[in-house]
């Protein structure tokens, strides 16, 4: 098909993905996704790995004029409809990377949601790896344990962002969004908290690599690649990513297509490839290829997967318009910033900006290592804001989303930051147990969600 030249896209379409928490009165998990979904009855919402998690897929959109607005009144209307229906059932629906309030009591195989696939996958994840999975992490706290199952990896709730490109341009978009993950990570950071410990202030990259990760201590050793996946070079194929996921990952689902591809081929239709698309499902790249079919014609896309979900839904459209930008202005250099950074440093960048958020220290070609806030409004906004232009993004919801992003980095205040404020506040020499101040401070972020304000101008108090 790529020799063929099948993946040539006039009009590329743009759209996401957001995964949510249930909460209950109290500001702990409630699982109850299953009542919740049937409440809401709108198939945009989806079942997630756990049954406090849900998942809503926004209709895809020609990334033009006024569809940043569009896809953001989407988004508003939806979730105050499916709000509300979950209320009247019990629970409330939280933007958020790592909901807060979640413990270890949560994390037995009983939470799963009740769909086959969630179980198989955690089967033969524990199967391959052959030992319990053990999560470390270090950062303002120290948090060591181990899981019988996948799932302390349903703590991490994204937003998955899309962008349909050719076959030709896939590997400088791909290369670009690689380049801005530090930045990106830094900046829209909110996963400060895991099992009551304050840890890195985008935790949830951390957890989901080791959280699915099938290989055994001894593999890890020998440097067997993980699931949860940087990379490990700048791509000049797209055929590249799909031939090392073949080389390097067995396949954890045996779940068989009966279509000949080469048959369909023949025959002048469009194979669904539904082995490779299962397989590269279950290698979670941060920056992942993804073949589709629409309207029987098949298209390659980007999904960056390096975005908390949350705080509230502006943010989450102001951290999209940064990222879809960006990414189209460095894919038009003719110097492009990869040719000038190594590989091993945007990946040094990327666990930077998890680990340390918006005051992160990043190495940028030209600028030496620079704070995260700097480099975003001093050389990576204005970049953004070309490359909307070049989308033909509407200047004035152009300037209104950058400049969430823009007041994020001038206030140095991003999810993360809101909520590791607000807990200390409430924390500190309170006599508030650990959870009673994290449950506090997730019912006042609930509140603040819904107001739909920028994260920036929450109160602290």
């Amino acid at each position: 098909m790529s020799e063929e030249g099948r993946f040539e896209v006039r009009r590329p379409f743009t759209g996401f993905e957001i995964e949510f928490n249930l909460v209950d009165e109290r500001g702990d998990p409630s699982l109850t996704n299953t009542e919740v979904l049937a409440a809401i009855d709108d198939e945009s919402f989806q079942t997630e790995l756990a049954q406090y998690n849900v998942e809503i897929n926004v209709e895809p959109r020609r990334l033009r004029g006024s569809a940043l607005r569009e896809f953001e009144d989407d988004l508003v209307a939806r979730l105050e409809t499916a709000g509300a229906k979950a209320r009247a059932v019990g629970p409330e629906v939280v933007m958020v990377g790592i909901l807060p309030t979640v413990t270890p009591d949560h994390m037995g195989a009983e939470t799963l949601s009740p769909k086959v696939r969630y179980r198989l996958l955690n089967e033969q994840i524990i199967a391959e790896r052959g030992e319990n999975i053990h999560i470390s992490l270090e950062g303002v706290e120290k948090l060591d344990l181990t899981s019988d199952s996948v799932v302390p990896e349903s703590a991490c709730t994204s937003t998955q962002l899309h962008v349909e490109v050719s076959e030709g341009a896939f590997p400088v978009y791909w290369n670009a969004a690689q380049a801005i993950a530090g930045p990106q990570v830094a900046v829209c950071a909110n996963s400060p908290f895991l099992f009551q410990k304050e840890l890195w202030r985008e935790t949830r990259i951390k957890l989901f690599e080791q959280s699915i990760d099938t290989r055994s201590v001894e593999l890890t050793e020998q440097g067997v690649r993980p699931r949860v996946w940087f990379g490990q070079r700048w791509l000049e194929s797209v055929t590249d990513l799909f031939e090392e996921n073949q080389r390097y990952f067995s396949p954890l689902l045996p779940d068989l297509d009966d279509e000949d591809p080469l048959e369909v081929l023949d025959q002048g239709g469009t194979p669904r490839l539904a082995e490779l698309s299962l397989h590269s499902g279950t290698i979670y790249r941060w920056n992942r290829p993804v073949y589709d079919v629409a309207d029987g014609r098949p298209h390659l896309r980007i999904e960056n997967r390096i975005l908390p979900a949350g705080p509230t839904v502006i943010d989450t459209m102001a951290n999209a318009a940064f990222y879809f930008g960006l990414v189209r202005r460095l894919a038009a250099d003719e110097q492009p910033v990869w040719t000038r950074l190594s590989f091993e440093a945007a990946e040094d960048n990327f666990l930077r900006g998890a680990r340390d958020g918006i005051g992160a220290r990043l190495h940028w070609p030209g600028l030496g290592e620079v704070g995260a806030a700097e480099l975003t409004l001093d050389t990576l906004l204005p970049l953004a804001y070309e490359g909307l232009d070049r989308w033909g993004v509407d200047p004035a919801d152009r300037d209104r989303l950058l400049g969430v992003v823009e007041q994020r980095c001038r206030t140095g205040r991003n999810g993360a930051e809101w909520q590791a404020a607000v807990f200390h506040r409430l924390y500190d020499g309170s006599g508030l147990s650990r959870l009673d101040a994290l449950r506090a401070m997730t019912i006042r972020y609930v509140e603040h969600m819904r107001t739909n304000a920028p994260v920036h101008t929450w109160p602290l108090d």
